[in-house]
């Protein structure tokens, strides 16, 4: 039996896993999605990463409620990228404070849990 504290390993066949996160982050151009989705892929800090069309935030940010259009980032990543996932946004995004959210993924697809740790391995 795989080592459920196993950071890599591929799922159980019921489904059943830990070490995998979807982590999302927004930004205000569809542009600087794309750029940040494809940085992640490259450097295998992700295995896949969702644009989704425009959002309107609301949102409070020096004293005032502000709202914006932005494009969100879903990356599929094992958790054990997380830290240099985090990283590269905190670095290669050009908010003085991005929204870098990490859920876990508590089930998946076997077999698509086994490419996510592929590619991000």
């Amino acid at each position: 039996m795989a080592d459920p504290t196993a950071q890599n390993d591929p799922p159980d066949p019921t489904g059943r896993q830990s070490g995998f996160l979807t982590v999302m982050t927004t930004t205000d151009s569809e542009t600087k999605a794309r750029k940040l989705a494809r940085g992640a892929i490259e450097g295998r800090l992700a295995a896949c990463a969702q644009i989704s069309a425009p959002v309107t935030s609301v949102f409070r940010w020096d004293d005032a409620v502000e709202a914006s259009q932005e494009w969100q980032v879903l990356f599929k990543t094992a958790e054990a990228r997380y830290e240099e996932l985090a990283a590269y946004l905190l670095d290669a995004h050009d908010y003085d404070t991005p929204e870098i959210i990490a859920t876990p993924i508590t089930r998946g697809g076997a077999g698509y849990l086994s490419w996510v740790a592929e590619e991000t391995s």
